[in-house]
């Protein structure tokens, strides 16, 4: 990932690293699970930053990792999905008259 982010030419204001240990979360949709979590911010700068984005979440997606939704403003569908495997149990418990624009943009 930081390869891929020097070779853009970008750079992250903050940047903030942990290490989660192996005890399972409890919730269906909580994000830590074992292993090391980055956590980046980036200026925006439209289509340029979105191109570094999208190979991101290709890294991302090949070390079946997944993005924090609270923190992510843009994270695609698919990868939401394949990052929260217990998203369509979850899906269960959602009230239909309830709704954001989060949930709609996961759920298109």
């Amino acid at each position: 990932m930081l390869g891929e982010i020097a070779r853009s030419g970008q750079g992250s204001c903050l940047a903030v690293l942990k290490t989660f240990g192996a005890k399972p979360s409890p919730g269906m949709l909580s994000f830590p699970m074992e292993g090391v979590t980055l956590a980046l911010d980036f200026p925006n700068r439209k289509s340029r930053t979105h191109r570094l984005f999208e190979r991101l979440d290709q890294i991302v997606g090949e070390a079946k990792g997944r993005l924090y939704p609270a923190k992510d403003g843009r994270m695609p569908s698919a990868l939401f999905r394949t990052g929260y495997p217990e998203l369509e149990r979850f899906s269960a418990h959602v009230d239909p008259a309830f709704s954001s624009d989060f949930w709609r943009r996961m759920n298109q």
